[in-house]
Order: C-alpha cells, then sequence, then structure tokens
C-alpha cells in the first residue's frame, strides 16, 4: 500500500514522504491516526505542487536548522544529578533533562528530535546524543553527566 506521510513517522519516514507499508499498518494504524493518506494520482500531483511552492521555504528553514546545530559546537554541557555510591544517579538522566540544559544554553529543541544512545543514563559519565533540527540537519553532541556538588 502507497501512502503519503502527513505527519513524521519514527522508523518509517518524514511529512510528505511517499511510502510503501503493508496494508494492515496502512489502514488500521496510519490513516485512522492522521499520519497519513492514501496516495491516489491526484494527491500524488498536490503534493508534488505543494512540494515545489514550499521548495525556496525550505533552505531558509535548513539554513537556520545549520545555524542552531552550529552553536552546538560551542557548548560544554556538563549535567549534575544526584549520586549514590559508585556514581549510580538517583533516578536518571533523560532527553528532556538534555533539551531543558540545552535550553539553558541558548539552544531551543524539541525532546522528541533528541536520542541519547543506550536510552536513560544511570551512571555518571560521558555520553553521545543525536540531535535531529531538520531531516537533512542532524548533529551529535556529546555532554558530561556529573555529581552534584554535596
Amino acid at each position: 500500500m502507497e501512502l503519503i506521510l502527513k505527519k513524521d513517522v519514527d522508523n518509517l519516514g518524514f511529512t510528505d514522504d511517499v511510502v510503501t507499508v503493508k496494508n494492515g499498518y496502512g489502514r488500521n494504524f496510519l490513516i485512522p491516526q492522521g499520519y497519513a493518506v492514501l496516495a491516489t494520482p491526484s494527491a500524488k500531483k498536490m503534493l508534488a505542487e505543494t512540494l515545489k511552492q514550499r521548495a525556496y521555504k525550505e533552505k531558509k528553514i535548513v539554513d537556520d536548522a545549520k545555524t542552531e546545530a552550529e552553536k552546538l559546537n560551542n557548548i560544554e554541557l556538563k549535567i549534575a544529578a544526584k549520586t549514590g555510591e559508585a556514581d549510580k544517579l538517583f533516578g536518571s538522566v533523560t532527553n528532556a533533562d538534555l533539551a531543558e540544559a540545552l535550553e539553558k544554553e541558548g539552544v531551543s529543541i524539541d525532546k522528541k528530535y533528541i536520542s541519547i544512545a543506550g536510552g536513560a543514563i544511570k551512571r555518571t559519565g560521558q555520553y553521545d546524543a543525536t540531535i535531529r533540527f531538520h531531516r537533512d540537519v542532524i548533529s551529535n553532541f556529546t555532554f558530561d553527566v556529573v555529581a552534584e556538588a554535596k
């Protein structure tokens, strides 16, 4: 089944992509949830026209995303967390905590666009995260989790 995505879907595609999925996935999940519509010939023509009109706007958006990504290169981020014995954290550090810390540094990014390698962090140390500013602008970011001063 060929569909046109109306929203970004993890592990499938981005908005306005034409994707092929199994019939049940498309009929029972993507279409009823409003994530996609059938890729009929008329829908494809409308999509082509929309993409053509959006092309010049997209360049400005990509440039803005690249400048935001460049800001990350200058940031050395340390997230302080309460720790117990053997550098284990009480709780964990997640992508929401990283988004909040980056917001304080002047880089505004939604937590759903941040992916920390290995998921939630349970120990102090240095970690890597992948941050997606735009479908074409993906940046890797290294940050430290340190013990909070007692």
